[in-house]
């Protein structure tokens, strides 16, 4: 292994210590009693039972009766509306058929919302996006309550939908799971062109007709959107982590490949539960060396800054505790190896022709970057994600992959990187900590020294920018008030299209901001997720227009040269929308989200660190401030979860 990386990796263990144990002690208990007991649907009652199988068909019935079969929960993402989720209609059946010639029974335990921040992009109900991750855990956790199953069956892929059904699962650790993914769709209008026409409308030099013709074009069909967002992102981390079979990620949906792949998750799933002969128990699986491996991953793909938030908040449902240190640490030896959009031209289809997951695992793996030693799905050792899959006279199989990548201008060995590091950068300084995603902003825009515009709602900079009031000038933009405890951290990707506008102009131009941009992001420089945020009482509340701000991506700091002395002097500006005001789009039912919010460093979420739950406020909920929109109404600083130092 790379010194740093094992370093790394035995400093998470050992911060971790405590409540991984805790986790663990708990998890191993429900397993012992899992193995000992047969199917959970044995010990229910007789009306108990009796509901969870009235529903069934009768070639179901016997099976779900009896104390023999393994039952396996699928927990599903499927709605007609999302191109991602979509092709989930099939899988139901598909995996039942599977499940039950493996000699196991499945049914369908229950949905999770799975809503497209693409369609939310500057609109309220982008607002519920990152809170939506919690719930999409609850749901999954509401799914798994019934006691009727011996391991689950994932169907998600996009952005927090991911996530959430981790952390889900998490909670039900000592049950095996695998995600089945769906696949991208195939490549339409290339992405570069899709930006090109983004900024074009935002001149005023297309109408709506040719904007739409060409999102139209580029979102064409079933299957993920091809850039590398956080979707893409998601599934390249959960290939990774030995949850997806080996190599089924950026399969595209509805053929035979991808079929032939669905079936043998569900024959997996029964193999791997309690009752089978490779008992895998997701609580076990996703370790320390799991979570390090997922950041290598990130760093070496240009992944989406999403995943600073939700690596943080999986790991913790783990009984992980992971900071952004560790991922400012390990971002400094992990190469960049890939240039998918919007950090290159190619989509992941191209990557997936380069050689992929499999090329790219490989790489890692030589070069000591990824820990080999991990439970993954498909059986002991990470070194079983070299091979790719095919279909061999209608049998599926895996083939080893010894050749390298097949496009060096998609996909890099180790030893030839497109960059010495990795794609994200952590920032700090006197205006807090923040993630910059650098991967895909060129080398001259790395740094920037400029006044500040502070706006504390992104319509009103989208507004300056119509007015022209940002023309012929080189600012820092502020945008604040957008972190979780003021109105759910939103992405402000809709913002990247004008500001890319004045950046081509050779103004120089960046954002500050504790709110997110979305993982398609990053021409334009940028230090999001600031934290402390405005609405906790960050030092970014003291920023005033024409302040100057020193952004320095390659030296990983965000200075505001304003002098100490001066700032002590200044109380906060501006506020979050008080909860009166936050409504609108449903979003008056998550105020509550909004109180209990942890920091973005923590993971942006309700939940504490499995393991290490705060006795004053019951399992898993380590944030809540008193009353009020936001920690800052409380008086006092937001409590740290136990065992998370901050």
């Amino acid at each position: 292994m790379h010194p740093v990386i094992q370093r790394i990796t035995d400093r998470i263990a050992e911060r971790s210590a405590a409540s991984r144990a805790a986790y663990l002690a708990r998890i191993r208990r429900d397993a012992a009693a899992a193995r000992a007991k047969g199917p959970a649907r044995a010990h229910l009652g007789c009306a108990n039972l009796a509901h969870g199988f009235a529903a069934a068909p009768d070639s179901d019935k016997p099976a779900l009766r009896g104390t023999a079969k393994p039952g396996v929960a699928i927990v599903t993402s499927y709605n007609d509306m999302l191109s991602a989720h979509q092709p989930y209609e099939t899988y139901p059946p598909e995996l039942k058929a599977a499940v039950r010639a493996a000699g196991g029974v499945a049914q369908v335990a229950g949905g999770v919302p799975a809503m497209c921040d693409g369609i939310t992009q500057g609109r309220a109900g982008m607002e519920l996006s990152l809170y939506s991750r919690d719930v999409i855990a609850m749901a999954t956790a509401i799914a798994l309550s019934h006691d009727m199953f011996d391991a689950s069956l994932l169907l998600g892929v996009c952005d927090k939908i991911v996530p959430g059904l981790l952390i889900g699962a998490l909670h039900f650790g000592h049950l095996p799971a695998i995600f089945v993914p769906a696949g991208p769709m195939t490549s339409g209008l290339p992405n570069k062109v899709k930006a090109r026409t983004r900024q074009l409308f935002a001149e005023g030099k297309v109408g709506r007709d040719e904007l739409l013709d060409a999102e139209a074009k580029s979102y064409h069909s079933p299957g993920t959107c091809t850039f590398y967002g956080t979707a893409n992102s998601n599934q390249a981390l959960m290939e990774v982590m030995g949850l997806h079979l080996p190599g089924s990620t950026f399969v595209n949906p509805h053929t035979e490949l991808r079929h032939a792949l669905t079936a043998a998750a569900g024959r997996r799933a029964v193999e791997i539960t309690a009752h089978g002969a490779a008992y895998t128990p997701i609580g076990e699986l996703v370790d320390e060396k799991a979570i390090v491996n997922a950041c290598v991953a990130l760093l070496a793909t240009g992944g989406s800054t999403n995943h600073t938030l939700h690596l943080v908040a999986m790991a913790a449902a783990a009984g992980i505790v992971l900071t952004w240190d560790d991922l400012s640490h390990l971002s400094k030896v992990v190469p960049s190896l890939t240039r998918i959009y919007p950090n290159g031209q190619a989509d992941v289809n191209h990557f997936r022709d380069a050689g992929g997951m499999q090329v790219l695992i490989g790489e890692l793996l030589d070069a000591g970057l990824l820990h080999a030693d991990v439970m993954t799905v498909a059986g002991p050792g990470l070194d079983r994600y070299r091979s790719a899959p095919e279909l061999r006279d209608g049998e599926l199989v895996w083939e080893p992959i010894t050749v390298g990548s097949a496009d060096l201008d998609v996909l890099r060995p180790v030893a030839d990187p497109f960059a010495a590091d990795g794609g994200i950068h952590v920032l700090s300084g006197n205006l807090g900590t923040a993630v910059s995603k650098v991967s895909a902003v060129k080398p001259e825009h790395l740094v920037i020294e400029a006044p500040a515009k502070v706006f504390d709602d992104q319509l009103d900079l989208l507004r300056a920018f119509e007015a022209g009031e940002l023309d012929g000038q080189d600012f820092v933009a502020v945008i604040r008030y957008q972190g979780p405890s003021a109105n759910g951290m939103p992405e402000l990707h809709k913002l990247t299209p004008p500001l890319a506008v004045l950046l081509d102009r050779g103004q120089r131009v960046a954002i500050v901001t504790d709110g997110r941009m979305s993982g398609a992001s990053g021409k334009v420089p940028a230090a999001i997720h600031l934290s402390p945020e405005a609405a906790d009482g960050g030092p970014i509340a003291l920023v005033r227009d024409g302040d100057v701000i020193r952004l320095d991506s390659a030296a990983s700091t965000l200075e505001l040269l304003v002098p100490a002395e001066e700032l002590d002097r200044r109380t906060p500006a501006g506020r979050p929308l008080s909860d009166a005001e936050w409504v609108g789009t449903g979003r008056e039912l998550f105020a509550a989200f909004r109180r209990m919010a942890g920091h973005a460093e923590q993971g942006a979420g309700i939940f504490g660190v499995s393991g290490a739950e705060s006795p004053q406020h019951g399992p898993g909920l380590a944030f809540p401030a008193e009353s009020g929109a936001s920690h800052l109404e409380t008086g006092r600083p937001l409590p740290a979860p136990a065992g998370v130092p901050r």
